[in-house]
């Protein structure tokens, strides 16, 4: 394959981002017709919530693969490849298997009639399931990629489903409510498939107990059916729905990891109910060993730099939390760049007091929030902060004023932390 290819099946995937988001089925489940139903010979555990879904998913792939299971994974968005969206045993899918099954896709779906409009992730979620497929795997962790019950990737019948948490987001296509966003959260839930979640709000774990009873799928709620007990140097104690673990540990910063882990954990223990055996080795080197990018990531020792992806008001409170109790530092130097169609003004105002030093910057994309438009809703609460237009320049002037004692944080969005992480790691764009 040479490298036009590829680039040729990236610019149609990313040309049908101009039909916007489209929710609904009718399309994904007219493409997949189109290519054999791929979905309905591939066994899956469906992923939704709030924050969360992305390193719960990472870590239920790395105990599934320690365990010895062929495991598909497909979360978004990605940071710096494409590629890293579609991966089998941790290995991204090729570029030369995107661009064949791309190419193939288009012709399937032209010869069959099937018509734009649809989405670019309608396209990707048909063509991340033929790619499992055609791997055979064992298992395929699928994430939700807005909402639940119109996304994409609701057209699975799963083993079973996951809602890590709810809490406001995207409220202009979800609803401007907890409860309305917890209904369509919890069009996930499928008849007879149990449900995992770790929302913690009465009136929501009302729905889902609703949802759950008249649809006959067991639930396990944390708090109740499993639990944890946090322990110091970020350690935790698990107990599950059979199973106790002391002292456990998992291999990404944060309390809140803490969560995911246990949600992940109570997964293992359904599945295995299920008759996919999960032993307790694997669960605890899965944790140990998970990689998920992006995700208080740190990217460099001297000064330390950690990247985010903070987006929306729950991932800023995690984001204060974890910077409030798990690290010190002499001084505070942030790096924001957030999405204009986000909830900049919580964000900034939940983060920006933390800092000694605050940096604006605007990541590469139409969506992203100018400076300026930041910087005029911070002066209303009185934090002066400097612009620095581009990212890898906010960078370059935050490692300049930092010294070895000083973190240095870099936050907002993850299409900001994409950025980052390409300047620190740049081997990665390859």
């Amino acid at each position: 394959m040479n490298r036009k290819d590829y680039q040729q099946s990236l610019d149609y995937l990313y040309g049908l981002e101009k039909f916007g988001m489209i929710f609904g089925l009718e399309k994904v489940e007219a493409i997949l017709r189109a290519i054999g139903n791929p979905h309905l010979e591939v066994q899956t555990i469906h992923i939704g919530g709030t924050n969360g879904k992305g390193s719960t998913a990472a870590m239920m792939a790395s105990i599934l693969q320690q365990e010895g299971y062929h495991v598909g994974l497909y979360t978004s968005p990605h940071l710096i490849r494409f590629t890293e969206r579609i991966k089998v045993d941790g290995k991204e899918i090729d570029q030369e298997v995107v661009a064949e099954l791309t190419e193939w896709i288009r012709e399937r779906i032209e010869t069959t009639g099937v018509t734009p409009p649809f989405t670019f992730f309608d396209f990707t979620t048909a063509m991340a399931l033929h790619y499992f497929k055609q791997k055979r795997v064992d298992l395929a962790i699928l994430e939700v990629g807005l909402g639940g019950r119109l996304d994409s990737t609701n057209v699975v019948d799963p083993l079973l489903s996951i809602i890590t948490n709810v809490s406001k987001d995207h409220e202009e296509v979800l609803g401007g409510t907890l409860l309305k966003i917890a209904y369509e959260k919890a069009g996930i839930i499928k008849k007879g498939r149990p449900l995992i979640t770790a929302a913690s709000q009465p009136q929501i774990l009302r729905i889902f107990s609703k949802i759950c009873k008249e649809k006959d799928s067991p639930i396990y709620r944390m708090g109740r059916e499993f639990s944890y007990v946090p322990c110091e140097g970020g350690h935790f104690n698990y107990q599950g729905i059979h199973r106790r673990f002391w002292d456990l540990t998992v291999n990404l910063h944060g309390p809140h990891q803490i969560i995911n882990a246990v949600t992940a954990l109570a997964a293992m223990e359904v599945l295995d109910e299920l008759g996919y055996v999960v032993s307790n080795e694997a669960m605890i080197n899965g944790l140990n060993r998970v990689e998920w990018p992006g995700r208080l990531e740190m990217v460099c020792s001297s000064p330390r730099v950690f990247l985010d992806g903070a987006h929306n008001p729950a991932g800023a409170l995690v984001l204060k939390e974890s910077l409030q109790k798990e690290f010190e530092y002499r001084r505070l130097i942030l790096i924001v760049g957030i999405m204009k169609d986000k909830n900049y003004k919580f964000i900034l105002r939940t983060l920006a007091p933390l800092a000694d030093h605050l940096i604006l910057t605007q990541p590469n994309i139409p969506r992203a929030a100018s400076p300026e438009l930041l910087q005029k809703a911070l002066e209303r609460n009185g934090k002066k902060a400097e612009i620095v237009q581009d990212v890898q320049k906010a960078i370059d002037r935050g490692l300049s004023i930092a010294s070895s004692e000083d973190l240095l944080c870099i936050t907002g969005s993850l299409y900001t932390v994409g950025e980052a992480r390409a300047y620190f790691l740049p081997k990665e764009k390859l």
